[in-house]
């Protein structure tokens, strides 16, 4: 956690606060990430209140829902490539990078990439094409000295955002929940597949935001210059550990399931094995991760109200709801 002073940064050289903010609604936003899950919130917001959005991918496919909306376009770039981003941010407002892996990997699939590279090749890109407002998503707890590769990632790739000269503001969720998260969806599945629940890390605490809350704050601060050069943590209005969430979960999904929860030796052995199944469910750097309290005191910003997981959730978890029925009409149906 920062105290106010870390947050504020009032005084970060090369700020422009003289600069108009982002308020005009013809404004052009491009969205790096914006296919993603808090992306597509994002855009969402964006394209409701007239923004323009411009959203690279390397896959068009993958972004039908986008597609649809009406001032959002979307190219299809490697934003890997200095050349490519420069012609995707070119004559946009602002830019919002909101890319983030959670597993490493190799190239740019890794945290190296994704992180720190794609973080430095955006600024390039926005020098070179003039544009002087960046929005960044980080992560609650990064540091150069934390404990995990994640977080020491997430941290690099501030310290690149903070020194660029830039127009900035960094934001640092806590665990991001939503309907297609991949963090309570993933214990619902596991209540309905398992009779008892191995837990990795009980104990660790996190303060759960929803994903249309995180967008918001993006969308609040493209118009705020107040918010220039200053990093805002961005937490939900309570507290768990992880055991209290999952069996949360199992309650909620009408299948409560008993929970054994490991100590730090057999977390560690887990992790490890987990390691080598074909889908990655948890690596021994997200223990590390999980291993620094995921929780922030600080308000949430722009006068927002973070929502509850207990007032959201229920309404994709519930084996009742009818987004689970019609998949499960669906796979009656063969399709």
């Amino acid at each position: 956690m920062m105290n106010d002073e870390q947050q504020t940064r009032t005084a970060t050289p090369g700020l422009n606060r003289d600069f108009p903010a982002v308020t005009h609604h013809a404004a052009l936003i491009a969205v790096i990430g914006g296919t993603g899950f808090v992306g597509r919130h994002l855009c969402r917001q964006l394209a409701a209140r007239g923004y323009r959005v411009r959203v690279p991918t390397r896959n068009r496919e993958r972004a039908k829902p986008l597609i649809l909306l009406p001032t959002v376009d979307v190219v299809e770039a490697d934003v890997h490539d200095p050349l490519a981003l420069q012609a995707v941010v070119a004559g946009c407002d602002a830019v919002i990078n909101l890319v983030g892996v959670l597993h490493d990997g190799r190239g740019r699939r890794g945290f190296a990439g994704a992180h720190v590279e794609l973080a430095r090749t955006v600024v390039g890109a926005c020098r070179a094409a003039g544009v002087r407002r960046l929005l960044h998503m980080s992560a609650l707890a990064a540091a150069a000295d934390a404990p995990s590769a994640y977080l020491r990632s997430k941290g690099e790739a501030e310290r690149i955002v903070r020194e660029s000269g830039l127009d900035w503001s960094i934001f640092r969720p806590s665990v991001i929940f939503g309907p297609e998260d991949s963090f309570l969806n993933l214990f619902a599945r596991l209540s309905r597949l398992m009779p008892v629940l191995v837990l990795a890390s009980p104990d660790a605490k996190f303060q759960p935001v929803y994903a249309g809350d995180v967008a918001e704050a993006f969308v609040r601060a493209l118009g705020d210059r107040s918010s220039y050069g200053r990093s805002y943590d961005l937490a939900g209005p309570r507290r768990y550990s992880l055991r209290e969430l999952v069996a949360w979960v199992g309650r909620t999904t009408g299948r409560p399931r008993p929970i054994i929860g490991l100590n730090p030796a057999l977390s560690y052995c887990q992790a490890l094995a987990m390691e080598w199944l074909p889908v990655k469910l948890m690596t021994r750097d997200n223990l590390r991760s999980m291993a620094v309290v995921n929780v922030s005191d600080q308000p949430f910003p722009f006068g927002i109200r973070p929502q509850a997981l207990e007032a959201l959730a229920p309404s994709w978890l519930r084996e009742d709801n009818p987004r689970m029925a019609y998949d499960r009409m669906r796979s009656r149906a063969g399709r």
